[in-house]
Order: C-alpha cells, then structure tokens, then sequence
C-alpha cells in the first residue's frame, strides 16, 4: 500500500469537526495541487485519496471535508481540470442522494466550484447534473435547496453561453445516449459535435417530465424554458418527446406553475406558428424560382427554335439560288452544301435534357443554402422541423380531459394547428370530431366557445380539401352489385311485392338494409371512419352535440354524396333511431340528412327508406303517436310529398298488420287533410279532371281502405260524394266500433276548418252537390248524440233554414259515378276523342276493393275476439273449480251475471257507453254519464252504445 500524500495533520484537518478547520485543510490541498501541476499522476493520487479516503468514507466529517478537497482542487487545477473531472465529477454527484442532509449541501457547494472553473466541460455531464438536481429540487432541506438552486442558475448560465458553441476535446461523453429509445429527428439547424447534447438529453427529460411533485415540475419548467430562449437549439423540434408531460402540469394545485407551463406553451405555439411561416415563405420563394427558370427555359427554347428556322430559311434560299446555276456546277455546289452542314452538327443545339440538368444544379445550390449552415443571417423558424402528426396525437386525449385548463389549451392548439398545418390535420378530422363534439355543450363558456371555433375552422377546412372521387362501379350504382348490400332476392321483393317488404322485416327483426361500412383508400380524408364517429355522438346525453353531429353529415353528404352516406352505407338504423330522439331539434335535422339522402338516391333506396320508416312506427307505436305527424311533415317539406305518399300507400296496401296499417292511413289522412306542407297535394285531389290526379286518388284510395273513415274523408277531399254516399250504406253493414265513433267525431270537427271551406260553400248549392247532403244526413245518423252531432246539426239545420233544400229537386239529376265535373266538357269530337283517351276512375272496382279490405279488417276483430273469449272461459273455469273446491259457502254466480259475463266477453269495449254533451270534444266517457237534457228539461236516460249503435246479430240476421 502506497504512504498517503496527506500529512497526519492535514488529514487531521480534513475530518476536523469544526468547518474552518476543514476549510484550512482545502487551502492546503490548493497549495499542494498546485505545487504539482505539472505531475498529472501526482495530482490524480491526490484526487483519488480524497476520494477513496474522506468522500466514500463512512465519517461524517470525513466526507465534508473529502467535498471540499476536491473543490479545492478544481479551483487550484483551474483550466486543466478538464483531463481530471472523470475522476472528480462522479464522487460528488453520488454524494446528491447521500442521507445525511450536510453531505448533499457540501456536494452542491462543490459541484459549484467545479463547474465555475470547468465552464463548458461540465456540460459533458450534463444530463447526469440535471437528474440530480431534479431529485434535490424536491428535498425537504431548505439548505440543500437553496444550495441546488444556486448550482442549478449556474449551470443554466453555462448551458445559455455555451452549448451551441464549445466542443469539448473529450468527445467521449460520460452519459452516451440511453438504448431503446426512438430515433429522434434533428434539425439541421442543430449544431453538431458540442459538449451540450440536446438528442442526449431529451430522452431523460421526456421520463422526468411526469413527475408529479410541485417543486420538481417547477424546476423542469425553469430548464425547458431556458432550453427553448436558446435560439440555434431549436428545441420546439424535439417537442412531441415531452409534450404529453408538460400538459399535464397545467393540472398542478400551484397556481404558479400553471401559469408558467401555459405561457411556456403559448411560446411554443408562437414558434411553431412562425415556423410555418417560414416555411410557407421558403414554399412560396422555390415556386417562385422555378416558374421563373421554367420561363428562361421556354425562352431558350423559343430562341434556339428561332435561330433553327434562320438556318433552315437560308439554307433553302441558298439551294434555290444553287438550282438556278447551270448544270455544270451542280456538283460542286452539292459539295460545299455538304461542308456547310457538317460544320452545322459541330455545335449541336443544346438539348431540354441539359437545361433541366442546368436548373437541378440550381436547385441544389438553393438547397445548400438553407440548410442551416451557410452563411446568412439567422432567421427565427429556419430549418425548425415541427412534427405535426405527433404533436396532434398527443393533443388529441387532452381534447377530452376533465382539467379544464388542459382542455382548454388542447382545444387552442387544435384550433392553430387546422390554419396551419390544414394537410396533416385534415387526417386527423374522425378522431378530432369524437373529441371536439361532446365540449360544445361544455358548462364552462370559454371550453364551449373553443369548441365551437374548432368545429366550425374544421368544416371549412373540409370543405375546401379537394376529394378524390372513385371510378363509377357496379357496388356505387346499383346497392345490388355490392357485396355488402342486400341479396338480390331482397331487392327484387322491395321493388315488387311491397306489401310483403314490411312483413319481412317484421320477422327479421332487420331495421336496416343489412350493409357494411367500407373505406375507400387514397385519400387523406377519411370519409367512412368520420361518419362513424359521428354516429357516435347519436348516443351523447347533450342536444348540441347531437345536433353538430347531424350537421355534419349533411354538411359531408351535400359536398360528396357517393362517398358520404352513399346507398350501401350501414350507419341507417343509427339515423332511424334517431328519430326517437327527446330533442325536437334533433329529429329535424335527422329528417333533413335522411331527405337529403333519399334525394340522391335512386327509387329503390327510397322505397327501402319508407319501408324501415313504417316498420319503426310498427315497433315504437310510441313514436308514431308523438313525433309520427312532425316526420311526416318534415319529409314532406325536403322531398315530393305525392312521392312520399304514393310509397306509403303502396307499401301499406298489403301489409299484413292490419291494424297498424289503419292506425296509420288515419295519421296520414289527418296530416293530409291539416298539414300546409300538402296542399298543393289537396288541390290536386280537388280536380280529378287530370290523368295524374286521378291516378293519385286511385293510389290513395287503394291504400285508404285499410280506415273506412279515412277511405271517406278522401272522398269528402276528392269531391267524389256520390261515391261517398254509397260508402254509407256499405258502413251499415259493418261492426260500428267505438274507435270508428271517434274518427267521425274528428271528421266532423275537422269539417268546420277551413280545409273544407269549400265544402261548406257547396251547401249553398243542393242542385249540383245532392249527395253532399246525403254524406252529410249520413254521418249525422251515425253519430250518437254528443257534441259533434250538435256541432252537425246545426250546421245543417242553418243551412235548410235559408230554404236551399225547398228548392232542390225530387229526382237529382244524375251523377256520373267514373269521373266528377264532366259537365264543362264541349261536345265536339276532338273533345270526345281526348276524353276517351283519359282513364277513367273505376268507382265501382275502387267500392269492391273497399268491401274486400274491411272484410278483412272484420275477419282479424272476431279472431281476435275469440282468442280472447277462450282465453276468459278458461280463466272463468279455473275460477270457478278453485272457488268450488274452496269453499261450498259461496253462492254460485246467477244466470243474469253469466251473461253479462258472456256479454263482456262478446262485445268487448263496444259496452263502452258514448257520453252527451259533457265532452266539449265529443270524447267517450263512462257508462254513468247523462244523456244531454231534451227540450222538455227531462234528461234521457243512458243507453249503452252497443244498443245505441248496432243491431244485435240476430236482427241483421232476420
């Protein structure tokens, strides 16, 4: 073992308990290393007995003043310390987490004096400095902290000074780039082989960035800050590697620090914007250059053309002048031509191939100017690289953070980046719509007002891209040639049988038309995975977002109606669903999308879309009964309402649900008899003279059927009343239903609008409408006496009291039941011939198929009333063996309350007595209601309106 270098005194002195003792002592080692300065092993014995003897000792006393030996050393060795600080450094920063809190303030105090001597050689253990006093930043000693912040301002000051500039004559770093890391993208900007190395840093500052301690943040805050004000750093480059981190910061309690990391991103987002003007600047300079050397080009071009044709010209002139010399001389002429020729391919025209060789030189002379290391001026933004794409998926979770101020600043960024980066966000727009959508209903205002300027910037940007539009195919044509469309066999059913397509639905339980979401490449926008998520946002709680959603595929669907929604899309349930929507807002622009879709689409998509219509009235009666007439309405509004109703009415015709099909042709012939969407509709149904209006009405009719009160307000409409009339007698024949009572109820009410002004002027002329008042007399047999009666009545009574009726004549003339108002026709023979040719309206084929449908409607009620007749009997059976066996006791039930039983069974709810005058509507109440009093002041006594209504079986029958 080799003596020590130290006398026992000086050793003495180091581990003295006293700290002027042991600052005596370093004074010493000054003296001594400085006394061998030019003994480089001396002095490394010297630096490795301080450390092996004093600073891994376990002496508490020892080891502060082991610290301050080598601090005196630095300072004594001076500029040399350079060769030294491998051995010097390490021990000391290992000291940084030693327990004892006067080891880590020594440590600091000498990595002081150390990095005041070595200036930027410190910078080669930079990173291994910063994790250290990243950990101390934190220490619960104010001490040690005080004495890290104090290397901390020293170290940054370095770094500000010398990191773009001093190149160690060590190049071999202490730390090397940790393994496993991504490759990062330098900017060429970025200087190369210093000290200081950025790429080698980032690494430990992209894991150090998500500490979560207040003191910690803040000092890594402090050194980004300080990184970025360097300007040939360029660290906003090396942005997305820390970015995550430094946004969640913004989440800190410290109000500080959140004002710190807001303005710290503000700057970043202030280069990233100058950047890119740069850039666009640099864009519009090169575009600049090469039109301008395409048009010296094109000149050059057009002047060797030039000179080409004054050769060729004076060559002809000069064969010209040769030809007129005697033939004697031809050939010696020929001869020099020849020579003059040869000396012409001597120095051939230059070729477009040199010149775009010429201007490629060019390019790359511009190149290896702005490449960062000419000799130009600086130029903020120049050479930066800022990658977009990363930087947006980092934002894009934060779109949706519960932290207010993190939201905040995402949704700002967002909102920059589509001005400025419009080509790598516009990749982005399916996963940016997810998460901007839902904060347009944000309770904090300025998140909403954020969201609101990014969706609206976001629209604009879409409808300025350009779309790529793809080849016309048998899959976009025509859903049938698509493999994710329905089978044929399905399609053939749609246009063919209509009546079935309902039907089949039902019992596929299929509300869609079965196709798949497809993608089409090539293109930066992604059309498919947009819609879905906006689909998505059917099922937000807010109606904004619901309503932007909805916007948003009308907006994408008017600017490319084959790739958005087209007709073998799978998003048409989502949109049916829809419709049950609580918002009302929302329904309509539903209705909006789904016209504007049907709009652009062919017959059989637009059949397909009444067919799921009707079946969602089927399953969710609900709907219909609340929202059926505004969907209804609003179709009619976007598209042909004849079209809508024609479909309608087709499809209804013969579906198998009968009752459905009548709950729905009374709401159609309300809204068709009330709507001002439909009165050009009405119009046309008011003169059947037309072709077109007579296969209108026939159309309805057909379909009309399914509702006999419905089937007779069309005639009402129409003005057919004599065909109305025989309908009468054919409603004596049926089962008088207490739902029937109430559609005439409302028939009558809906006679006193104005709707039907026209009829009730037509009472003032019984000659020409005879059978007018017959429909009427007609419907006041029907009703019971309430209020519509009343309402009737009167009207009628006014009417006979002016003494039109006294005037009518006994025999009305004759009506022709084919077609109305053929009295104006002139009797001439084009007229007949052009009568012949229109088609007549087969009233008596329209009044048999009438009488098949109710037949029908008929034949379902009395099933129906037996399944549950039988099913009563059974229970009444069951009843009576369990009481039977119960308890002998109990009196069995009369004959009288047997068959009133039977009764109830039979007549189900006709027993449903028809209240007086005490419904201002005329509405059915209870069996007790009063009867409206008779002139005499005597009240009429309740009849049930089975009684009142209809004859018992066997009177018909007899």
């Amino acid at each position: 073992m080799e003596p020590s270098i130290f006398s026992a005194a000086l050793v003495k002195g180091l581990t003295d308990k006293i700290y002027d003792k042991r600052k005596s002592a370093a004074l010493e080692i000054e003296r001594l290393v400085k006394d061998n300065a030019k003994a480089p092993e001396r002095i490394k014995q010297i630096v490795n007995e301080l450390v092996q003897d004093f600073v891994y000792s376990n002496n508490p006393n020892a080891r502060y003043g082991g610290l301050i030996g080598l601090a005196a050393t630095a300072i004594a060795l001076g500029p040399a310390i350079a060769q030294y600080l491998d051995i010097i450094v390490p021990p000391i920063l290992s000291c940084f987490n030693n327990q004892d809190q006067k080891v880590r303030y020594y440590a600091c105090e000498s990595m002081y004096n150390i990095a005041k001597v070595a200036k930027g050689e410190v910078l080669r253990f930079f990173n291994s400095i910063f994790d250290a006093l990243c950990k101390l930043s934190a220490d619960s000693e104010l001490t040690v902290k005080n004495g890290a912040e104090l290397l901390d301002r020293l170290i940054k000051d370095i770094v500000a000074e010398l990191s773009t500039t001093y190149v160690s004559p060590h190049q071999v770093p202490l730390n090397p780039a940790e393994e496993g890391q991504e490759a990062l993208v330098i900017p060429s900007s970025l200087p190369r082989n210093t000290a200081f190395s950025l790429p080698r840093f980032i690494p430990l500052l992209s894991q150090r960035i998500y500490v979560l301690n207040s003191s910690s943040r803040n000092y890594l805050v402090s050194w980004i800050s300080a990184l970025d004000s360097i300007p040939d750093l360029e660290l906003v480059s090396f942005l997305p590697e820390f970015l995550d981190g430094l946004i969640k910061c913004l989440s800190d309690p410290s109000n500080d620090i959140r004002v710190g990391v807001s303005a710290l991103l503000t700057d970043f987002l202030d280069e990233i914007k100058q950047a890119s003007t740069v850039r666009e600047q640099q864009q519009q300079s090169e575009y600049r250059r090469t039109l301008e050397a395409n048009r010296k080009k094109r000149q050059e071009e057009q002047r060797l053309k030039q000179k080409q044709k004054q050769e060729q010209s004076s060559r002809l002139e000069k064969q010209q002048h040769n030809d007129s010399v005697s033939e004697a001389k031809e050939g010696d002429e020929g001869d020099k031509e020849v020579k003059k020729e040869e000396k012409v391919e001597d120095h051939p025209v230059p070729s477009e191939n040199d010149a775009v060789e010429n201007d490629d030189d060019d390019n790359e002379a511009t190149d290896v100017e702005s490449d960062g290391h000419g000799k130009g001026s600086y130029v903020p933004g120049q050479g930066v690289i800022v990658q977009y794409g990363k930087i947006i998926e980092i934002l894009l979770p934060h779109l949706s953070s519960e932290e207010e101020d993190i939201q905040r600043t995402a949704l700002q960024w967002i909102n920059e980046f589509i001005v400025i980066a419009k080509d790598i966000v516009i990749q982005y727009t399916p996963k940016i719509i997810k998460a901007v959508l839902p904060s347009l209903a944000h309770p904090v205002s300025v998140i909403r007002m954020y969201a609101l300027e990014t969706n609206q910037n976001l629209q604009k940007l879409v409808l300025e891209t350009t779309m790529s539009y793809p080849e016309p195919s048998a899959s976009m044509s025509d859903p049938s040639g698509s493999p994710h469309s329905m089978a044929a066999t399905d399609l053939d059913d749609f246009s063919h049988n209509s009546g079935n397509n309902l039907s089949i639905l039902r019992r596929t339980n299929r509300l869609d038309f079965g196709y798949g979401i497809h993608s089409i490449s090539g293109d930066p926008f992604d059309y498919q995975a947009t819609v879905s998520n906006l689909c998505l946002q059917f099922l937000n709680e807010h109606e904004e977002t619901r309503v932007a959603s909805l916007e948003w595929l009308l907006m994408l669907h008017k600017k490319a109606p084959s790739k958005i929604l087209p007709s073998d899309d799978g998003i048409f349930p989502a949109l049916l669903k829809t419709l049950s929507d609580s918002s009302e807002e929302v329904v309509r622009r539903d209705l909006q999308l789904l016209a504007q879709i049907s709009f652009h689409s062919d017959h059989e998509y637009f059949r397909s879309f009444m067919v799921n219509l009707l079946l969602l009235f089927s399953t969710d009666r609900r709907l219909l009964e609340s929202r059926g007439s505004l969907i209804i309405r609003q179709l009619c509004m976007s598209l042909d309402p004849e079209r809508i109703y024609c479909t309608i009415a087709d499809i209804l015709e013969n579906d198998e649900d009968l009752e459905f099909a009548s709950i729905m042709i009374q709401q159609l012939n309300i809204i068709l008899i009330t709507s001002s969407e439909l009165s050009d509709l009405r119009k046309r149904l008011r003169n059947l003279d037309n072709k077109d209006n007579q296969r209108l009405f026939i159309a309805l009719y057909k379909s009309w059927c399914h509702n006999a009160v419905a089937t007779f307000s069309l005639c009402l409409l129409a003005q057919a009343y004599e065909h109305a009339a025989i309908m009468l007698q054919v409603f004596a024949e049926m089962d008088i239903t207490v739902s029937m009572l109430v559609q005439v109820d409302k028939l009558v009410q809906l006679l006193e609008s104005p709707v039907f002004t026209y009829l009730r002027l037509q009472l003032l002329e019984p000659e020409k409408h005879p059978y007018l008042y017959k429909c009427l007399y007609g419907i006041l047999m029907l009703l019971p006496q309430s209020s519509a009666f009343s309402t009737l009545r009167n009207r009628l009574s006014s009417v006979s009291s002016l003494g039109f009726l006294h005037g009518m004549p006994k025999n009305p003339p004759t009506v022709s039941t084919e077609v109305p108002k053929r009295q104006n026709i002139k009797a001439s023979s084009s007229a007949s011939s052009k009568q012949s040719e229109e088609p007549v309206i087969k009233y008596q084929e329209l009044l048999q198929h009438f009488k098949n449908v109710q037949a029908r409607h008929e034949r379902q009620r009395r099933q129906a009333l037996h399944s549950i007749s039988n099913t009563n009997a059974f229970r009444s059976r069951k009843l009576r063996s369990g009481i039977a066996s119960g308890s002998s006791s109990i009196a069995p039930t009369g004959p009288s309350r047997q068959g009133s039983i039977r009764e109830d069974i039979t007549m189900g709810f006709r027993r449903i007595s028809i209240g007086g005058s005490g419904g201002s509507n005329g509405t059915i109440s209870g069996p007790n209601a009063a009867r409206p009093s008779t002139s005499t002041g005597r009240p009429t006594p309740t009849t049930s309106a089975a009684s009142r209504m209809m004859p018992s079986r066997k009177g018909r029958k007899a």
